[in-house]
């Protein structure tokens, strides 16, 4: 049996749910899983509880004042020293902007080799000398074959490439890690943020309405906020929209944007750029609204709606309101 060591990826005072995926994913690997949880502002008995659920055996918290704030090279150190004290066979986290920078700045440190984004964790992962891997490229458009050889192999599993699930597990044990952090690694760290509304986020929403280009400004967008709030979705958009300035960019739904696994992707008046399609691929079901059939939105399209989105969508809330009353 193998040691693997997940990496806990944190936002205030939760654990993230790609955190679960990620450990939903090493139940492929024959093995005691180990949790890093990062900083203290998360309590570590919830989380324990929480992780157990999911197949942890051990929650390892690293404690620095240092590493309070998310730094990425404040965090890469705290890995690198659970690894090299852990000594895991394979250590993984979810492939998010924060799971791979995170694991990259640990490699590094370690002279490791670190392939990010991969497809599915296989069970010769934790056994096998050299193992083959599959990892997404390009957003998604592009599925490469790798190969890693490494005593302590560092991996990411690609955000929403596997559902998370629990397995019922009793809560993980809890033990504590002092770190010596070099002070001068908290050069970097996120320092400010900025809170979006209390409820559902863009990123965990069962519902998404997307607009595209074809809206035609940031006022025509109130029937998609009223279809939002009538079904407890969550607006989001194309990069055309942000760069017209018609939403923040925290409402992006793309590669450079927000990945989103909706149970359904409502997308209106959008074309489908190869860019929109992989923050939106993951979503269960996709329902298209657009005056072009041919539309690349279209063709991927579970369900498709041909019409004015700006006479659809009001008659879709229209109707909805009409049945609740």
């Amino acid at each position: 049996m193998a040691d693997i060591l997940v990496l806990a990826e944190t936002e205030g005072s939760e654990v993230v749910e790609a955190t679960l995926e990620a450990l939903t994913a090493v139940r492929s690997l024959d093995g005691d899983v180990h949790v890093l949880l990062v900083g203290d502002a998360v309590d570590a008995d919830d989380a324990a509880e929480q992780l157990g659920a999911y197949g942890a055996d051990t929650v390892h918290v690293a404690e620095s004042d240092i590493l309070n704030t998310f730094g990425p090279e404040a965090w890469g150190q705290a890995l690198a020293s659970a690894i090299e004290e852990l000594s895991p066979d394979v250590v993984v986290a979810s492939g998010t902007s924060k799971g791979n920078e995170v694991l990259a700045h640990a490699a590094a440190r370690l002279g490791l080799p670190f392939v990010a984004n991969c497809t599915v964790l296989p069970a010769q992962l934790a056994d096998d000398d050299e193992v083959e891997l599959t990892r997404i490229q390009w957003g998604g458009s592009l599925l490469e074959e790798a190969r890693l050889a490494a005593e302590t192999r560092i991996v990411s599993i690609g955000h929403h490439a596997v559902e998370a699930e629990a397995s019922g597990g009793p809560a993980a044990d809890v033990e504590t890690i002092d770190m010596a952090i070099d002070a001068d690694l908290a050069r970097t760290q996120a320092v400010g943020r900025e809170m979006a509304e209390a409820g559902v986020t863009l990123a965990t929403a069962p519902i998404v309405f997307g607009g595209g280009r074809a809206v035609g400004s940031a006022e025509a967008f109130a029937p998609l906020e009223e279809l939002a709030s009538l079904m407890g979705g969550r607006v989001g958009c194309s990069r055309a929209v942000t760069n017209n300035g018609w939403r923040p960019h925290r409402d992006q739904v793309g590669q450079t944007g927000t990945r989103i696994a909706p149970e359904l992707y409502v997308a209106s008046g959008i074309s489908g750029a190869i860019q929109h399609w992989v923050g939106a691929m993951a979503s269960k079901k996709i329902l298209a609204i657009n005056t072009d059939p041919e539309a690349n939105m279209v063709t991927k399209a579970d369900y498709f709606v041909e019409g004015d989105l700006h006479k659809v969508l009001p008659a879709v809330a229209d109707e909805i309101k009409r049945r609740r009353s």
